[in-house]
């Protein structure tokens, strides 16, 4: 469990020292570097952003711009931030930033040339960290301002102040949608979430130079922080949910099914129905469902068919209710759907079970649900699901994990693995990458299947599709249960009559279906063509990819030294594939 998590704002302001210390004694952190450009003071930002980015399990190297510079330090020539080569760019601007806001007499025209210019200048910013840096870039969009100068009219005259924010909020957001390496830090919302009177109080701007209330800054850290860990794929994959008192109001196998509270015109039965239908839309933009529950699995079961019920039984992927402890459920959870139980999230309304699952699990977030009103605020705050990219296999994940487990039910009746495997007639289309956002995210998405660990931005990956000296490979798996999407990804350099994998990186939910063997043997087809003899790969160990230990040596590779490997190709090549049409 985070340890951020379970301290109040104050708390961590007080101590972030101590703090800053024992998150840094943590083993596994992934380093990145990460600039930070100013539009107001930023070095309590800085410091308190460091705490949440330690506590995703990342550990932060940063590049500070100057006071009030963010537009200077990027669009002039910048040898510091070049040398640097920030993994991230985050734009702190604000509202205090605008140049010119309109005043009650200008005119619609003038107004509409104001706009232009401010989203202007912003994106001229945004476009010169792509060009120069091509990697991710966080900028926050604009909080109103703490005064209306024409009441409630402000929000809709042409020359109104909240007005002419709204619609730079829409033009940065039209921007963000339109390249996907750019992130909004929506401090429109948090600015709303904390308390605008309290957010844009004027007077740490006087005294600090400050954009926002120093003890607003734990939230926009712990923002900021979630936005990042969902760039390199540090977001949860799963939902594990309790049932009675979490799900609906009362305890089933006592009030029976036709008693529990959920739907209908009671206060609690309302919050219940409107919890499921928030867990339905999570379902629906790729996160797993699974039930874990102290109960008779058969009487749970009914609580879903009851008219008030968003959630259906056959939501979940699995539905685990019995009488052991709920640490063993979630371990037993995570090997069937061929994840870690730190992918998982607990949403249980019992402290004494979240209190066990922490010290059995420690890394399975458990947040805490006291009063089914507050279930959806409490849940969401975690921001265990940002969603910095979400695409049409994002939104199939579920259906992609339901099919496998049709697949290891059907590969029962086989006594030989082999034969199962040509049962499925799987086909692989491999190509050179085309879908740069999907592959990206496979890349830094991926722990178990990753020899490298390297992650990789959009625009690295975009240059390394246009690099002739790069061989890039995606592969797509079909079978005839459906379509898996693309699973895999490598990248290859080479140089000199030799292929270096850079990079391969493999979806979990195709293990053990001997596509490693399809995409290796489109490796050694283009290194033929290409005139390498030589293919050498690296495997740098982490707690989590201990599944490709082996996998140089399965293929053929010799050991060279403590991490490297080589193949020499050779001129009578025959495919290791022969279960996969390719």
């Amino acid at each position: 469990m985070k340890v951020l998590n379970t301290l109040t704002p104050s708390e961590i302001m007080q101590n972030k020292r101590s703090l800053r210390a024992d998150l840094l004694a943590q083993e596994g952190l992934l380093s990145k570097k990460i600039a930070v450009l100013s539009g107001s003071t930023i070095g309590e930002i800085k410091n308190i952003f460091e705490l949440f980015l330690l506590d995703e399990g990342i550990r932060p190297e940063f590049w500070v711009g100057g006071f009030d510079r963010y537009y200077e330090d990027v669009v002039f020539e910048n040898n510091a931030l070049k040398t640097f080569s920030p993994d991230v760019v985050y734009l702190h601007i604000s509202t205090i930033n605008i140049k010119q806001l309109p005043s009650p007499s200008d005119t619609p025209e003038n107004v509409k040339n104001m706009l232009q210019s401010a989203f202007d200048r912003i994106k001229q910013v945004l476009l010169k960290i792509k060009q120069d840096y091509g990697c991710p870039v966080v900028v926050n969009n604009f909080e109103p301002l703490p005064y209306r100068l024409f009441g409630n009219s402000d929000v809709y005259r042409i020359s109104g102040r909240l007005h002419f924010l709204n619609k730079l909020n829409e033009l940065l957001s039209d921007y963000a949608r339109q390249n996907e390496d750019c992130h909004i830090n929506d401090i429109n919302y948090l600015s709303a979430v904390y308390g605008l009177k309290h957010w844009a109080d004027p007077k740490y701007w006087y005294l600090y130079k400050y954009a926002l209330n120093p003890d607003a800054i734990p939230l926009l850290a712990q923002n900021l922080s979630a936005i990042t860990k969902s760039i390199f794929g540090k977001n949860k994959k799963a939902l594990a949910l309790d049932l009675d008192n979490t799900l609906w109001g009362g305890v089933i196998g006592d009030d029976g099914a036709e008693n529990i509270l959920v739907g209908g015109e009671t206060p609690a039965g309302m919050a219940y129905a409107d919890f499921q239908r928030y867990i339905k839309a999570l379902s629906e933009m790729g996160v797993l469902l699974t039930v874990c529950s102290k109960n008779d699995p058969e009487i749970s079961k009914t609580g879903f068919g009851v008219p008030g019920s968003i959630l259906k039984a056959d939501d979940f992927l699995e539905f685990v209710a019995n009488w052991q402890d709920k640490a063993s459920n979630l371990e037993m959870i995570a090997k069937s759907v061929n994840i870690l139980p730190e992918s998982i999230v607990l949403a249980d309304d019992n402290p004494a079970e979240r209190e066990l699952v922490t010290q059995a699990l420690p890394k399975v977030e458990t947040p805490e649900l006291t009063d089914p009103a507050g279930f959806i605020t409490a849940l969401d705050a975690g921001a265990y699901f940002e969603a910095t990219a979400f695409s049409a296999e994002d939104a199939k994940r579920g259906e992609y994990y339901k099919k496998d487990k049709l697949r290891v039910q059907e590969q029962s009746s086989f006594q030989n693995y082999g034969e199962y495997l040509k049962s499925l007639g799987m086909r692989a289309r491999l190509s050179a990458f085309e879908n740069i956002s999907r592959i990206a995210q496979l890349i830094n998405k991926t722990n178990q299947f990753n020899l490298t660990t390297i992650r990789m931005t959009e625009g690295e990956v975009q240059a390394a599709v246009q690099d002739p000296d790069v061989i890039t490979i995606s592969a797509q798996l079909s079978d005839k249960f459906g379509d898996n999407g693309i699973v895999s990804a490598l990248i290859a350099d080479t140089n000199g009559g030799k292929a270096a994998i850079r990079l391969w990186v493999m979806s979990c939910r195709v293990f053990e279906r001997n596509l490693e063997f399809a995409v290796f043997d489109k490796l050694v087809c283009q290194c033929k063509s290409r005139g390498v003899d030589a293919i050498t790969g690296q495997y740098f160990p982490t707690a989590r990819n201990g599944y490709v230990k082996d996998l140089f040596s399965k293929l053929g590779f010799k050991q060279t030294s403590e991490t490297d490997w080589e193949y020499p190709v050779p001129r009578d090549y025959r495919n290791k594939n022969n279960v996969i049409g390719v």
